[in-house]
């Protein structure tokens, strides 16, 4: 007799085991060396490279880029092979014909003689294309577009996209392919359909940049094989995207003469140290209620330091417009740019330029002090390589470390007096 509400006890039973278990020592680590793109920016954030097996999930707005970039990758790696031991790469679309895809390889000279083009929805094509190819690297444009006829529903929706994505990651894992998968993120950010897709995958790389921009950077938020705190930087342009080992150059206005409301700082991107131009205009207001506008830079931020500005350093804001903006699209947002966000809006209401070769960072405070931050002296010793002179930055980076030759370095413990060296001539 059986109790009513009783659970009954279930078991699995041990199987025969086909692959034993071995020593750690004797495993064979050449299966899971990482080979590279083609792309070095790409392969920088990857951490050297695609290891055979790995699913690697590339997430960004539609339209930014990634279709892109992802043709380019799969050129070069179908192009880096050896003769005769060329890399087999499937790129798979849902969103274009074939015909398309190749317009747009011919384009940006991604053709190449092992590069597969599919363009299916269907997930048991997509496998039947991977069995017929028997492909190194496969790249599924997108996640969203393939759909299973086991499970209900239309594509993108959140049993379609687990079920598509366990079964390539299946198929990956099982026959040793590097396999990519684009994924749409939202306007919040958030990766399209479910958020499931960041634990399934082994590596996760977010795709930024403003559409109204060439700069596009590549960063890893998930990486089972490498570092996270990598960026690749790239230039999109009408005739493809270029990786860019020294990409400080396009964050920096071309003019030679000093001007007023203009400062340079230097970010990090990750490990990387990115130099940027902050520029900043201050008028008159002709309206009751002042504007203030902002481009590639927190609104809030710049808000807050026109209080201090105007609270710890007596500079007249009241009724003024100002606006405040990033050369080159690039969005900063860590507080290491307050000091540099400060002096170009003290230079631009002092109408006074900053002596030529300037340079400026550190976190500013409520109370008006500036506060150190992380990677000074990498942030210096970029400063020194792009042949700045003078560094202004906040008390204690001297004694933290050697300063390059050539770069005098200025510590200021307050906005008071960083504005004060915005109005006088550093001698």
């Amino acid at each position: 007799m059986t109790e009513v509400g009783a659970v009954s006890a279930r078991t699995t039973a041990a199987k025969s085991v086909e692959r034993p278990a071995v020593p750690i020592g004797e495993v064979d680590s050449s299966r899971a060396e990482a080979r590279g793109t083609g792309v070095p920016e790409f392969d920088r954030v990857l951490g050297g490279g695609l290891v055979p097996g790995a699913v690697v999930l590339v997430a960004g707005e539609p339209g930014i880029g990634k279709s892109t970039l992802l043709l380019d990758v799969a050129g070069r790696a179908a192009r880096g092979g050896e003769p005769g031991h060329e890399r087999r790469v499937l790129y798979v679309s849902g969103e274009e014909s074939a015909a398309q895809v190749r317009s747009r390889a011919e384009r940006i000279e991604a053709m190449a003689r092992t590069l597969y083009l599919a363009s299916e929805t269907d997930l048991a094509t997509v496998l039947g294309q991977i069995d017929q190819v028997e492909p190194d690297l496969v790249i599924i444009d997108s996640v969203q577009t393939i759909s299973s006829a086991e499970v209900d529903g239309s594509a993108g929706n959140v049993s379609q996209v687990r079920e598509v994505a366990a079964s390539l990651i299946a198929t990956a894992k099982s026959r040793g392919i590097a396999t990519l998968l684009v994924g749409h993120v939202t306007k919040d950010g958030s990766i399209a359909g479910p958020r499931v897709l960041e634990h399934l995958v082994d590596v996760v790389v977010q795709f930024e940049g403003d559409r109204h921009s060439r700069l596009r950077l590549v960063r890893a938020v998930k990486n089972r094989y490498g570092p996270t705190d990598e960026v690749g930087c790239f230039d999109l342009s009408d005739v493809g995207i270029t990786g860019l080992a020294d990409p400080s150059a396009l964050f920096l206005s071309n003019r030679t003469a000093a001007v007023p409301g203009t400062c340079v700082t230097v970010t990090l991107e990750g490990r990387r140290p990115l130099v940027t131009e902050v520029q900043a205009l201050v008028d008159q207001s002709e309206v009751p209620n002042p504007r203030r506008a902002t481009s590639g830079l927190d609104s809030a931020r710049v808000g807050m330091i026109l209080a201090v500005l105007g609270t710890r350093a007596r500079a007249p804001i009241g009724r003024k417009d100002v606006f405040a903006s990033t050369v080159g699209g690039v969005r900063i947002t860590e507080p290491a740019a307050d000091l540099a966000i400060t002096l170009a809006l003290a230079s631009a209401i002092n109408d006074q330029p900053l002596p030529t070769g300037t340079v400026a960072f550190g976190e500013v405070g409520l109370a008006g002090e500036l506060r150190p931050v992380t990677g000074a002296h990498r942030r210096l010793a970029e400063a020194s390589r792009l042949g700045f002179t003078t560094a202004i930055v906040p008390p204690g980076v001297v004694g933290g470390g050697p300063v390059p030759d050539g770069l005098r370095v200025i510590e200021v413990a307050s906005v008071l007096e960083a504005v004060q060296l915005s109005v006088t001539p550093v001698g």
